[in-house]
């Protein structure tokens, strides 16, 4: 079954064709004060356009926030500062609603990274994250404990963005509370969805169970007949480990496996990024959509720019394909700071355009940003 019977109505000549990163590629990509600005200004123009699926703390919002901290991380600017305690306070540090579902906890690193930082006593509220994540990894469900009829949903995180949501937060909050176990927790389940969805063949994930690939003829191919691979859903996992690994602890004892998987997927990604810099969101079929995608490049973007600056990956080997990856991701930027050319939401390979955006894409955009920067020496 072809990947394109699920797009009933799309067609390659409703695409705009993406060339914008075909440029020399400027000896200053990395300028600092360049970069930042660029940052600075995607910052403004979201901030100013607000947008969520379901509501202010769901998964997108979660997504965006964690580019900002990140961000404020890596520069110190007083308005990425801003940004994350206004929207904290606003939203009453609440996560939102379905504590089964990894997503409605991604907006918990924005709070636990607003709470470490700044340390202004009795201003964040933790609870509902503490409360959330009891009840996500420790209280039985049918997804956690295996008992959910439907087979491609039998594991708590059953699709790979999963794998950016909750991680990182439990991850930090362990970081945070000193309490190891989460990790263990963690682990536990990670495993799960790797054992799940992980092609080794491939070096890459499978969103979810409907794209495991199986050897028959029923399984979902893309139109060249290869095995399906959503760029932003390798870029959820992909980013998700440089988080992962930026705050676990160096001696924690499955901390290899993570620092394995990290190391065999940017190379994998290393390998499929296109001669214009970006990658296009079907990663084994690029040519079904004749553009880069900005959400899934600037998650490996900042993936990949992450290793170089805490010395995983070869710099002479990956700089190169950051500094393209960079240079093209700029210039996805519009004028008044709109990222441009982001796949909207889904869950498998469909086309962007020189106007969709979504606030995660913003959110890539500001990660990307955060380890470019570090690279200008």
């Amino acid at each position: 079954m072809a990947i394109k019977s699920i797009i009933k109505s799309m067609t390659l000549a409703a695409v705009v064709s993406f060339s914008v990163c075909d440029n020399a590629i400027a000896q200053n990509v990395f300028d600092k004060s360049k970069v930042e600005a660029s940052m600075v200004k995607a910052l403004e123009w979201q901030e100013a356009h607000p947008i969520m699926a379901i509501a202010p703390t769901d998964w997108t919002v979660g997504a965006y926030y964690t580019g900002v901290a990140r961000a404020h991380a890596a520069t110190k600017n007083q308005i990425f500062e801003a940004a994350l305690k206004n929207q904290g306070y606003n939203s009453d540090w609440q996560t939102y609603k379905r504590v089964f579902h990894a997503d409605d906890v991604a907006i918990s690193y924005s709070y636990l990274y607003i709470d470490m930082t700044f340390k202004r006593k009795d201003f964040v509220n933790l609870k509902p994250t503490e409360d959330f994540l009891k009840a996500h990894i420790i209280e039985p469900n049918k997804w956690s404990d295996g008992t959910s009829k439907n087979k491609d949903e039998n594991i708590l995180w059953w699709w790979c963005d999963a794998l950016f949501m909750a991680p990182p937060v439990i991850n930090l909050y362990a970081k945070h509370t000193n309490k190891d176990s989460y990790l263990d927790l963690m682990h536990k389940h990670y495993m799960d969805a790797y054992n799940k969805l992980y092609d080794k063949e491939e070096r890459l994930f499978a969103r979810d169970g409907r794209f495991i690939w199986t050897g028959s003829d029923k399984d979902m191919k893309e139109p060249n007949g290869k095995k399906v691979f959503w760029s932003r859903g390798n870029g959820w996992v992909l980013s998700g480990l440089a988080l992962i690994l930026t705050d676990m602890p160096e001696n924690y004892k499955n901390r290899p496996f993570y620092v394995n998987l990290y190391k065999e997927m940017a190379g994998r990604i290393l390998e499929l990024q296109t001669k214009s810099g970006l990658w296009h969101t079907s990663l084994l079929c690029p040519e079904a959509y004749n553009h880069g995608e900005v959400s899934g490049s600037g998650f490996y973007t900042y993936a990949l720019a992450w290793g170089i600056n805490n010395g995983m990956l070869d710099k002479a080997k990956y700089l190169p394909a950051v500094k393209k990856a960079w240079t093209a991701l700029t210039k996805c930027q519009h004028k008044d700071g709109m990222i441009g050319w982001v796949q909207n939401i889904g869950a498998f390979p469909e086309p962007a355009s020189e106007g969709s955006w979504q606030n995660f894409g913003t959110g890539a955009y500001l990660l990307a940003g955060s380890e470019v920067m570090k690279l200008q020496k």
